[in-house]
């Protein structure tokens, strides 16, 4: 099975959820950008100073600030396996995450997209309950995602790494679809 892994799909295709299981039946580490700004924030690491004052002015944490904070997850991690939720998010991002992981010697083995109809999204995402799930926020979100996101789709296309999966069904279906596309 293939165990440096990256999730891709619009926002409300499932890819917290799908990491989560993946990760927890393989063994691997869910590096989630959002969870590991927290942990460096809340351990008070010189990198969550840093990344703790960007956010406290409201500014958006800059790329290469991520990627030290995933470089320094990624060395600690001595080899296991890894999931990336949440970056890279831009051609960019990617771009800059490349050299990295060669240097590891840790490269991408698969891009996982988790593919998902708008109408299936929305309904989903308005389910939640959240207060900022409205129908005008979460089209909003889907067009910066297609416009900032999606473009990382033809560069891994391009690289030979990506694979779809249809995420529509219960989390249960679409973890057996993820498994077997990556054994």
């Amino acid at each position: 099975m293939k165990t440096r892994l990256l999730f891709l799909g619009p926002p409300g295709a499932g890819k917290g959820t799908q990491a989560a299981r993946i990760c927890d039946s393989n063994g691997m580490k869910h590096l989630s950008t959002g969870d590991l700004l927290r942990t460096e924030v809340a351990a008070k690491s010189d990198l969550g100073q840093e990344a703790e004052a960007v956010m406290n002015r409201g500014e958006l944490v800059s790329d290469k600030l991520v990627l030290a904070i995933v470089e320094s997850q990624m060395k600690a991690l001595s080899g296991e396996g890894w999931l990336l939720d949440g970056f890279p998010r831009t051609v960019p991002q990617a771009e800059a995450l490349e050299p990295l992981l060669n240097e590891l010697k840790q490269p991408i083995e698969a891009v996982v997209l988790l593919e998902l109809d708008d109408a299936v999204l929305i309904t989903r995402m308005l389910s939640r309950g959240r207060a900022d799930d409205n129908e005008d926020v979460i089209r909003n979100r889907l067009e910066v995602y297609r416009d900032k996101t999606a473009p990382l789709i033809s560069y891994y296309q391009n690289k030979g790494l990506l694979i779809s999966v249809p995420a529509q069904g219960s989390v249960e279906e679409i973890t057996e679809r993820i498994t077997k596309v990556l054994s």
